[in-house]
């Protein structure tokens, strides 16, 4: 019970920087082509985690066997680049449509990997309870009523950005199938230099590296890299180590929430009845799903 409480406060945390880093990615915006962005703040992520790692590395002395060494850092390598690959894609994608998209609808769109998380649980033959599906629900209408914008129509950007979601809900499945058997900082950050990698290629194909334009950048960058990706992801990795998939992403949709309260206490912005109505729909929720929750799972 402890360790899916502390998972638990491990995905709200992560779900408070994902909101308000959406700011940071939208400024980043008027600086940076997408995969500019995206390399240097997740090169800055996995770089911001070496101490870390190498503290964890000379904390204690290392009693494994070589055997059982090996075996580790074949999991290890796995999970941080199967990690690494899907949440490539899902940010390339979301980033490049950033450009393109209001902030509103960008979010409501991008968000809906709480509906393709149940579907793929589902299909990869996970039973999920009444409670859950309601809270999946009340989440999906909060969304609606928190980002949705009537009027805006639906075009190219708009489907890219559902597929991001999609990408984004394997991310979620993917970091649920490892996050039990590797350590969630070496894993977080072995995912961004993969990241930083594989959009650094996309930059020398489609753009040119701009040293100057990178540090005007520094203040969107610092706050995405090292905040964003360095902390908020290495927190998504330990908070999944204990909490279903499904749970999780209904947590981690609180990133809207959050986007649209970041933006009343930081930005001085008001809020209408219509997205105070969809907070408390997602709240509720969340907190519905994490209510007393018996799962054929035991942890």
């Amino acid at each position: 019970m402890k360790n899916k409480l502390t998972s638990n406060i491990a995905l709200f945390l992560t779900a408070l920087i994902w909101g308000l880093s959406f700011v940071a990615q939208r400024a980043g915006m008027e600086y940076l082509g997408p995969f500019t962005f995206n390399a240097v703040r997740s090169l800055l992520g996995g770089i911001s985690l070496l101490p870390l790692i190498l503290f964890i590395k000379y904390s204690k002395p290392d009693t494994r066997s070589e055997r059982r060494k090996h075996a580790q850092h074949i999991n290890l390598t796995r999970a941080g680049t199967a990690c690494g690959v899907a949440l490539f894609l899902a940010m390339t994608v979301q980033q490049y449509c950033m450009q393109f998209v209001g902030a509103g609808k960008g979010g409501f769109i991008s968000a809906l990997y709480i509906i393709f998380v149940p579907i793929i649980s589902i299909l990869m033959g996970e039973k999920l309870k009444k409670e859950v599906i309601i809270s999946v629900f009340l989440a999906l209408l909060g969304l609606y009523l928190l980002c949705y914008k009537a009027g805006l129509g639906v075009d190219i950007y708009d489907i890219l950005l559902l597929l991001s979601a999609f990408l984004y809900a394997v991310h979620i499945m993917v970091v649920n199938y490892y996050s039990r058997v590797v350590h969630p900082i070496k894993a977080s950050g072995i995912q961004f230099f993969v990241v930083g990698f594989l959009s650094f290629i996309l930059v020398l194909l489609f753009e040119t590296l701009n040293l100057s334009a990178i540090l005007a950048c520094k203040i969107p960058l610092f706050f995405a890299g090292i905040v964003t990706c360095g902390i908020a992801y290495t927190l998504q990795i330990y908070g999944q180590k204990y909490t279903l998939p499904v749970l999780a992403s209904l947590i981690l949709c609180l990133e809207s929430v959050f986007a649209v309260l970041g933006g009343v206490v930081i930005l001085g912005e008001t809020m209408t009845i219509k997205e105070i109505l969809g907070c408390i729909f997602m709240i509720s929720g969340v907190i519905l799903s994490n209510l007393d929750l018996k799962h054929h799972r035991e942890y």
